[in-house]
């Protein structure tokens, strides 16, 4: 009978109260995080080297929504979705606005506009040109219509995309030129996308980007090109295969300005005709000469060619030229018409050296050095006063 009656009453105790439904507490809703943007929303002057930055103190972020003047703003999120950063600078002179989402709900809604430039720049010139195909040396080169004070901030919006990534750095060469060079020369087949996110970066004082600059090239055939001086000789390698061999004269050597260079050349550009004139010399001074000379290529800006020349006596037994590598008109036609910018011409047997700096002689410096040149690794880099 006692068990019976606890029984009941336990019974009792799992019955709802008072006839009601069962009753679920809710937790309470989840408290959304502080947040900051910067440039603070509603701000009309807003610096637009500094970027877009948002920040959640006390929770993470969901999703943070930019536009600018109606453009999407590109950015992301850290690993830990406390922060939120536009990728590149932004635009001067514009109207951004910024939706921040936070624990299920808006927490950050508004907009802001950043300064107009007082002075703009540029890219003023780029190599390789759009839509080139290049060798598989080739450089990227950018010049600047300014001088640029921070280089670290313009690098930093340089970007170069390829079909098959490689390892690549820029190089600082003067205050108007910046150059990028892989570590190994470029796998061949591929297209390569450079994009200069320059709006709203600052390279000086009162001076902001205004436009991004985007191009893209191709990278052709692998060939290379590989002259002895000693044996006269120079091949031809396309793909892994030799496809021409050409009896050749270098310099004579006579003087240094006479010495073919050895080093790791690009062919640069190519002319036909191309007039060459006897540098330092005037007309009737002993050496001077003044010719057309056909189907040249450029491998150097110390005045070396390789060319068109009809002395075959001296093409695969003597070194005659004034510096240059002459090969018979056929042949030498026959590079012209093959050659792109960018192919390497690897020359040896001389004792002059190519300096890393005549023409696009930069594979002539290891790739630890040509690191060095980046703004991102220099020590001296520091930020410019406030403007």
């Amino acid at each position: 009978m006692l068990r019976r009656a606890a029984t009941v009453w336990l019974a009792a105790l799992l019955l709802p109260a008072g006839g009601c439904g069962a009753v679920t507490a809710r937790a309470p809703a989840p408290r959304p995080p502080l947040v900051s943007v910067s440039p603070p929303l509603g701000a009309d002057q807003a610096r637009p080297d500094q970027g877009l930055v948002v920040r959640a103190h006390g929770g993470p972020l969901h999703h943070v929504v930019a536009h600018a003047d109606g453009l999407p703003v590109r950015g992301d999120l850290d690993a830990a979705r406390t922060t939120w950063r536009s990728r590149w600078a932004l635009r001067p002179g514009a109207a951004y606005t910024v939706t921040v989402t936070a624990a299920g709900r808006t927490v950050a809604v508004g907009g802001f506009r950043t300064r107009a430039a007082e002075r703009s720049f540029q890219v003023a010139a780029t190599a390789p040109l759009p839509g080139e195909t290049v060798g598989v040396g080739m450089p990227v080169i950018l010049d600047f219509d300014v001088p640029v004070r921070d280089r670290a901030a313009v690098e930093r919006a340089l970007e170069v995309t390829a079909g098959r990534p490689v390892e690549g750095a820029w190089r600082w060469i003067g205050d108007t030129r910046v150059v990028y060079r892989t570590r190994r020369f470029w796998p061949p087949g591929q297209r390569v996308t450079v994009t200069a996110h320059l709006a709203g970066v600052r390279p000086a004082p009162g001076v902001y980007g205004t436009t991004d600059r985007t191009f893209a090239f191709s990278v052709g055939r692998d060939q290379t090109s590989r002259i002895d001086t000693r044996t006269h000789r120079m091949t031809v390698h396309r793909d892994g295969r030799t496809v021409q061999d050409l009896a050749i004269s270098a310099g004579m050597a006579t003087t240094r300005e006479y010495t073919t260079t050895s080093g790791v050349h690009l062919t640069m550009d190519k002319g036909h005709p191309v007039r060459m004139i006897s540098p330092g010399r005037e007309k009737g001074d002993p050496g001077y000469y003044d010719v057309m000379i056909d189907h040249a290529v450029r491998i150097s800006d110390s005045g070396e060619y390789v060319h068109a020349k009809d002395n075959v006596w001296a093409q695969g037994r003597r070194n005659v030229s004034h510096g240059c590598v002459n090969a018979r008109p056929d042949q030498a036609a026959w590079f012209y018409a093959h050659s792109l910018r960018g192919d390497p011409v690897v020359i040896t047997g001389t004792d002059r050296d190519l300096e890393w700096d005549n023409g696009w002689g930069f594979w002539q410096m290891p790739w630890e050095k040509w690191r060095e040149g980046s703004a991102l690794r220099s020590p001296a880099d520091t930020p410019l006063p406030q403007a």
